[in-house]
């Protein structure tokens, strides 16, 4: 079977491109959901874990998913004006955004599920360091332009023996409309008030340091800049061969592994328990201080119609290739930067799921 992505086409492209896809896993036959294409766009933090989905249901005989990593206010914009069936987003719809997607669901809600969780690496490129400590104080400061030197003072003290050279730092934030950019921000807000008074959005607040577009742009300028820094999802940290620092969140200076990233994914709680709306608590997660937890997470929505599409073919097939993505799709996750999702996370998310129609 073929799978067609959407990098890169234009859109009239792309609707020929899911719509030979569609033709072509028909004659191939599969699943119920075979002869669909459920059309995504948004989140470039997810884009490597939808690429995997992608594979597995189409191994799996399922729909054909064809998604596009433009970020995630372009994905929030395409859902909304109807030319998507979901979109990708690392941050949950504003209340007017709410109110929009209500109306292109037909009057129905819109759910946010949680499908893809990921930490966030602190990824940096200072020869000669390989062990780097920072504390979310630091970060802010940093990003903020407040410390400008790598062997500043408050620095060394986290990072006591290390050979910190007086290099420049160059933060590098990103230049589009981010979820990332609005989740860090909201850590930095939550894990260090004090130092971080910008409040958050999907665009940058801070002071100074370079811009660069996207998760492969910020990550791909670190690696070319010597004394850089940036927040990126990890597995663009770990394809660019760049440093991560471990983060001191109040209990110790935890190192980035798919163990402290799933023990911090464990405690996750909802803000409104026993709904099927899933929005999660990020302010109680970033501030989350549990020893050997790695609480700088993005936990990426995919924001569905509950109900309500045009097609009535949609729906199902929404339910049919999440149910799918829960079930086979979590192999393979932690190799690209991802946690595999718990089974208790993924009792909450399937009860969501299995209530799209």
């Amino acid at each position: 079977m073929v799978n067609f992505q959407r990098k890169g086409f234009g859109r009239a492209s792309a609707a020929v491109a899911g719509v030979a896809a569609a033709m072509t896993v028909a004659a191939c036959g599969g699943g119920s959901g075979s002869s669909t294409t459920i059309t995504g766009e948004g989140s470039t933090a997810q884009q490597k874990a939808m690429e995997h989905f992608s594979k597995v249901l189409t191994d799996k005989g399922g729909a054909v998913l064809d998604y596009t990593g433009s970020g995630s206010g372009d994905g929030i914009k395409k859902f909304l004006a109807g030319d998507v069936d979901f979109a990708g987003s690392d941050s949950p719809l504003k209340d007017d955004e709410a109110v929009k997607a209500k109306a292109r669901c037909g009057g129905n809600e819109a759910w946010h599920i949680p499908l893809v969780a990921g930490p966030v690496a602190i990824a940096y490129h200072l020869d000669g360091v390989e062990d780097l400590k920072l504390n979310p104080t630091v970060l802010a400061k940093i990003f903020d332009s407040k410390i400008t030197k790598w062997d500043d003072k408050e620095i060394a003290a986290l990072n006591p023996g290390a050979k910190l050279p007086s290099t420049a730092i160059v933060p590098v934030h990103r230049s589009d409309s981010s979820g990332t950019t609005d989740n860090f921000q909201k850590f930095l807000s939550a894990a260090a008030p004090a130092a971080w008074t910008h409040g958050h959005s999907k665009e940058f607040k801070g002071t100074g340091g370079s811009a660069a577009s996207k998760s492969t742009g910020v990550g791909d300028t670190v690696k070319k800049t010597a004394g850089a820094v940036t927040y990126v999802e990890w597995g663009f940290a770990t394809e660019n061969n760049l440093g991560v620092a471990a983060i001191d969140f109040g209990s110790g200076a935890v190192k980035l592994t798919a163990e402290s990233a799933g023990k911090a994914l464990d405690s996750v709680k909802f803000k409104q328990p026993g709904d099927k709306n899933l929005v999660v608590d990020a302010d109680a997660l970033f501030a989350s201080k549990t020893a050997g937890a790695y609480p700088l997470m993005l936990t990426t929505y995919e924001v569905v119609c509950s109900t309500g599409y045009s097609d009535a073919k949609t729906g199902p097939a929404i339910k049919e290739a999440f149910t799918t993505i829960l079930s086979d799709g979590q192999k393979g996750l932690a190799e690209l930067g991802y946690v595999p999702l718990p089974e208790g996370y993924q009792a909450t998310l399937r009860s969501t799921v299995d209530a799209l129609k």
